[in-house]
C-alpha cells in the first residue's frame, strides 16, 4: 500500500507541475504562435497548435537531455 500512495502523490505533483506550466506558456504566448492552425467557420471551430507543440518538444528534450548526464 505504501507504493501505491507514493506513486498517486508523484502523479498529483507531476499534474500540478504541468498545470502550472500550461498557465504560465499561456501567458507567454504559446498556442498563438505562426504555424499554429486556427480555423473557425460558423459554428465549428478547429485549433491544431502544431508550432506550439514543436517548441515544447524541443524544450523539453533539452531539459530531459541535461538530466540524464
Amino acid at each position: 500500500m505504501d507504493f501505491m500512495g507514493r506513486t498517486l502523490i508523484t502523479i498529483g505533483v507531476v499534474l500540478l507541475i504541468i498545470g502550472g506550466i500550461m498557465i504560465l506558456g499561456e501567458k507567454v504566448g504559446l498556442g498563438k504562435l505562426p504555424g499554429d492552425i486556427f480555423i473557425q467557420k460558423g459554428n465549428f471551430t478547429f485549433f491544431f497548435p502544431i508550432v506550439s507543440s514543436i517548441v515544447i518538444s524541443l524544450i523539453l528534450t533539452l531539459i530531459l537531455n541535461l538530466f540524464r548526464r
